[in-house]
């Protein structure tokens, strides 16, 4: 399986009076994990926007352990979970500033034609990234 593994600097402005990381912050991390295995695997989200076709969330699910603090750098784990083909399954996993597991997520999605949002194979759209996907779940 392949994993890509991004470091995140928490920043002040990401988090609330608690002093931890505000809880959709979380979500936006899992962005950059998934934007950084997509890169890893050689492809890019902005190539895929070109063609006109896009990859919105469709359902996210997130459990929250342990709180991220200011000041520390979280590491953002992230890989393929599931794919079919159609829809795809990225999880993740993000381990505050000692290497705690802090939260650990997915979020599901689908390529759409950006005109009109109808959904659209990528093993026949983008053979390349079905590829991609297919071993990076080995």
């Amino acid at each position: 399986m392949v994993e890509n593994m991004t470091d995140i600097k928490v920043r002040y402005q990401e988090t609330d009076q608690m002093g931890v990381v505000y809880h959709a912050n979380y979500l936006v991390w899992f962005e950059i994990g998934r934007t950084a295995l997509i890169e890893q695997l050689g492809f890019n989200y902005h190539e895929m926007e070109e063609s006109g076709v896009v990859s919105p969330v469709i359902d996210a699910s997130i459990q929250f352990k342990k709180p991220v603090r200011y000041g520390q750098t979280a590491k953002v784990r992230t890989w393929i979970d599931e794919y079919d083909g159609l829809r795809v399954t990225y999880g993740y996993e993000i381990f505050d500033g000692d290497g705690n597991s802090a939260v650990t997520g997915w979020t599901k999605h689908v390529c759409v034609k950006k005109e009109n949002f109808k959904p659209i194979s990528i093993r026949r759209t983008f053979p390349d990234w079905h590829e991609a996907y297919m071993n990076a779940k080995k």
